[in-house]
């Protein structure tokens, strides 16, 4: 035992050494690189691709029509996806890099807030996180919404100590692209605004963020009792800063609100019970997330009043995305994954307080016991994992026995599987599209619109590949509809094969016809 504790004695030597950013970044760059390109890209990340390939007027158009909210990150992809491809890695590459910031700036506002050894074990924990692989293997904007929530907290604190109009002006930059990034991380301000009014009240030393050996000076503005002025100043300028960011972001949110009931109509108002799946859902491993909470509280109990910011940083954005849940459909766990690394701040907290071993033990714990998770989201993302899509093995069936003038068909079109966008994306060139009047492009839509009569669309047809959702024994015949009619009419069913979470079908016409 006392080897172990002179070798982990020595690692931590040598990692005091270092930059604090340094290990967590790497370490989180590594376990996001693994296994990248493994799971293929679920039906969010198709929709990603979807907008990143259009251009800038057809992006503006589809902000219009359906997905505002995500309209800036999806510019940012296709500015991304223009200079380096949209293979499954390149189009994913911005979420590893996002999630690797996120974890050294979460070492530098750990230490900036607590010390250096918090910090390092927060940004350590946070890299080893199911959660932190699974977003930082997406091609979606919650990756790079972590990173902004990080770094907005991290330049408030900056601020706070060391009032300037240039820091402010960092921190209201970075609060606006939070927003625009992704709206809902917008309800952390409520814990940067508790923060600003507790410092304004009682100074910076009362709200947690004073500096090491300035919380008792006389005369300076950290007290409590003393430099009153200064505080206000520190006030006003969060409110100026913040205003801004409301006007560019307000916008945003009225034209994301009269989306809401086509961008979110698969969501269901939040129940008491929601509450109590949030650390799994979060953490992306329910084991795994209870571990958190467990350490997170006892973190925060040690903290005392330098818990106040990564506390109400987890739960003010929590009780107000669940209080708006229970009257507007908004609850999804994962718009929350940004409050992950101030989980991991206060569980730093408590790690510090114990012996380098148990440190590297509970650690190595997590990392462990996330390890069934780690391997099941490279193997899909789709939820559940035991329910993956492989629109990859749909389109090599299409590909492999496609012939010129073929066409396909989708059952159902319109769903939020992308039947058409993942049998594309892996295909590259398939089968006409028989079916469709308008392209989702021309309609700044993430869905293209069906010939109403399709019996006249598919006329001079001879084969046809149909493509349905779920396991079907008889395809055609589960086809609903006039479009199901029109098939049955015409075509009989030639062969059929089975891929995970879809059926494939070949058509060809009747004789006679």
């Amino acid at each position: 035992m006392g080897g172990l504790s002179e070798s982990t004695g020595a690692v931590w030597e040598h990692l005091r050494r270092l930059p604090v950013w340094l290990a967590p970044a790497l370490l989180t760059l590594a376990v996001t690189l693994t296994g990248l390109g493994s799971a293929q890209l679920w039906r969010d990340e198709l929709a990603t691709w979807s907008a990143a390939s259009r251009s800038p007027g057809d992006l503006a158009r589809l902000a219009g029509t359906i997905d505002a909210a995500t309209g800036p990150y999806y510019l940012l992809m296709h500015i991304w996806t223009t200079v380096f491809g949209d293979s499954t890695i390149a189009i994913r590459a911005p979420a590893v890099l996002a999630m690797t910031v996120a974890a050294g700036l979460l070492a530098v506002l750990g230490a900036r807030l607590v010390d250096r050894r918090t910090g390092l074990l927060a940004g350590l924990l946070f890299a080893v996180l199911p959660s932190t692989s699974r977003y930082g293997q997406e091609a979606r904007p919650y990756a790079l919404a972590t990173a902004l929530a990080v770094l907005a907290t991290l330049l408030l604190v900056t601020a706070l100590r060391r009032p300037g109009w240039v820091r402010w002006a960092g921190y209201a930059a970075a609060v606006a692209a939070l927003g625009l990034t992704h709206l809902i991380a917008l309800t952390l301000l409520a814990a940067h605004a508790l923060l600003v009014l507790v410092t304004w009240w009682r100074g910076p030393a009362a709200a947690g963020v004073a500096a090491a050996g300035t919380d008792t000076t006389p005369g300076d503005d950290t007290t409590p009792n003393h430099g009153s002025a200064g505080r206000d100043r520190r006030t006003w300028r969060w409110v100026v800063a913040v205003i801004p960011v409301a006007l560019l972001t307000g916008t945003l949110l009225l034209k994301a609100r009269t989306q809401q009931s086509r961008q979110l109509n698969w969501v269901g108002l939040a129940r008491l019970d929601d509450l109590s799946a949030l650390p799994g859902g979060v953490a992306q491993s329910s084991v795994v997330g209870g571990l958190l909470v467990g350490v997170a509280a006892l973190g925060a109990a040690r903290l005392g009043r330098r818990a106040l910011l990564p506390a109400s940083a987890v739960l003010l954005p929590v009780l107000l995305l669940f209080a708006a849940g229970t009257v507007v459909p908004l609850w999804v766990a994962r718009y929350l994954v940004f409050v992950v690394p101030f989980a991991c701040l206060l569980a730093g907290a408590a790690l510090a307080a114990v012996a380098a071993p148990a440190t590297v033990v509970v650690v190595v714990l997590a990392a462990l016991l996330g390890l069934p998770d780690q391997a099941a989201l490279r193997r899909t993302h789709e939820w559940p994992r035991n329910a993956p899509v492989d629109y990859a093995g749909a389109a090599h069936v299409i590909g492999a026995g496609q012939r010129p003038g073929d066409a396909v068909v989708y059952s159902p079109r319109h769903s939020w599987l992308f039947l058409d966008l993942g049998i594309e994306y892996h295909l590259g060139d398939p089968p006409r599209d028989v079916l469709v009047t308008e392209d989702e492009v021309r309609r700044g839509d993430l869905w293209a619109a069906e010939c109403p009569q399709p019996a006249q669309c598919l006329a001079g047809t001879s084969r046809v590949w149909l493509v349905v959702a779920g396991r079907h024994a008889e395809p055609l015949a589960d086809v609903p509809g006039v479009k199901g009619d029109a098939l049955r009419a015409d075509f009989t069913l030639a062969q059929v094969w089975q891929r995970p979470g879809l059926t494939v079908a070949l058509l060809t016409s009747r004789p006679g016809r």
